[in-house]
């Protein structure tokens, strides 16, 4: 027997989504969140403020608080060992603002092959399509985060928008970054840029550092005290003259009507040897298929990815380097597969990181790093010469809320979906190969 398993995903870490963009509540059931693990809505909510809408003229105006409702899995702050209930509900719902799109599928969009696959679709929004579906992947992941950092300290995984259509961060700072990831709570902070005008209503955007520039993103030297405050923009980059040009660009394309796309970069640290099995469930296809399950995402990388097919074996292959400070003796009771009459071994790090993180499919004890790729939001305003469901020739303008760009909401998605996909291999490890977490030199501090 052959059965869907369309809205669930993970092997023993397990998450079940439900609902849909204008229904009463979205969520999900969490499978597999150890017994005795200390939780509260608080451990979740900051992921979901970071990506709910509403936060400000560069995403969607659906203002939603998106405040988290535990209903079952947990008592007096304890989880249970059982099922975790999670449930967010849909408050600013405006189904009305989809009836004229009822008649036309919109390009881009996946109105037309749910109407194909399932006789029916939602009247209104995306459905399941919705990127409102997302929420139940960031609540499930910071779950999923709150237990792998009890487990080892030391894990972070930590996403930015790296590039929002042909601005980007300069390559010299992104390679640093890399290096050397920013802290979540710098990504937010050096993301956040002020937006103010001046009596000619002139716009000018201060970063994190105070430094003002003008429309064309270049420095002014200018007082913000002659200035009055519009509003807080969080871009969610954490080069400050990349995130005011970002700025710029997206409120360009939002007042066209248009919508613009970019990449995600995420960085995990902290993450154990031995993640990831050989053949089909390596540890970058379980990541590629998480990613790539998120709406709108078009691509995704690990490590050098594309650009890495441009370089030969001999520049590309990390080689291993002695780590001094860090030798052991391999205690074969918990499990080790290395050689018999190993004797006293140094761990191994690397010199480079092209990899991105894995070998064979397994983690290697490198930071995982890839990018995620996110097409334009596809309903937007801007008419568009298409046709409706019979045929006929139309001239489709969309109605509702959208963002004109979903990538500064979309970093705590891909964070979430990065700790469900490791903690799920680390359960599954527990089973086949030892606690991954159990030995000192099973991963690289």
């Amino acid at each position: 027997e052959t059965k869907s398993n369309m809205s669930s995903f993970g092997r023993l870490f397990r998450i079940t989504t439900y609902g849909e963009s204008h229904g009463g509540a979205v969520g999900c059931i969490v499978e597999g969140v150890p017994a005795c693990l200390p939780l509260t809505k608080e451990d979740i909510q900051g992921q979901l403020d970071r990506r709910r809408p509403g936060q400000s003229s560069l995403t969607t105006p659906r203002n939603e608080l998106d405040q988290v409702e535990i209903l079952s899995g947990l008592e007096n702050g304890i989880t249970l060992g059982t099922p975790v209930s999670l449930m967010v509900r849909n408050k600013d719902v405006r189904k009305q603002d989809y009836e004229s799109l009822n008649a036309v599928p919109r390009p881009g969009h996946a109105d037309y092959t749910y109407l194909q696959k399932f006789g029916n679709k939602a009247s209104s929004g995306g459905g399941r399509s919705s990127a409102r579906e997302t929420i139940a992947r960031v609540a499930a992941g910071a779950i999923a985060e709150k237990w792998i950092t009890g487990e080892s300290p030391s894990f972070r995984v930590v996403s930015w928008v790296e590039s929002i259509g042909n601005i980007a961060i300069p390559a010299e700072v992104a390679e640093e970054y890399e290096a050397c990831p920013p802290q979540r709570e710098q990504v937010d902070a050096r993301g956040h840029i002020e937006l103010f005008k001046n009596e000619s209503e002139s716009l000018f955007y201060r970063d994190h550092e105070g430094q003002l520039y003008d429309e064309k993103a270049e420095l002014v030297d200018i007082s913000a005290e002659s200035l009055t405050l519009v509003e807080d923009l969080y871009l969610r980059c954490p080069h400050a003259h990349t995130a005011v040009r970002m700025a710029i660009l997206i409120r360009e394309v939002k007042a066209c009507q248009d919508s613009i796309g970019g990449v995600i970069k995420t960085v995990c640290v902290g993450v154990p040897i031995g993640l990831g099995e050989p053949a089909f469930d390596k540890l970058e296809a379980l990541l590629a298929h998480a990613m790539l399950s998120i709406p709108a995402t078009k691509g995704f990388e690990i490590g050098s990815g594309f650009e890495g097919t441009k370089l030969r074996g001999s520049t590309h292959n990390d080689p291993f380097v002695k780590k001094e400070e860090a030798k052991f003796v391999v205690d074969k009771s918990q499990g080790s597969v290395l050689p018999k009459n190993s004797g006293e071994l140094a761990p191994l790090s690397f010199k480079s990181n092209n990899a991105g993180g894995t070998l064979g499919g397994i983690s290697s004890g490198n930071p995982l790093v890839f990018r995620v790729a996110f097409k334009p939001v596809s309903t937007i305003g801007l008419p568009q010469d298409t046709s409706n469901y019979q045929g006929s020739a139309e001239i489709l303008e969309a109605k509702g809320r959208h963002d004109p760009c979903v990538l500064p909401r979309a970093p705590a998605i891909v964070e979430g979906m990065a700790a469900i996909v490791i903690a799920d291999c680390v359960l599954l490890q527990r089973i086949n190969g030892g606690n991954p977490y159990a030995n000192e030199y099973s991963y690289f501090h």
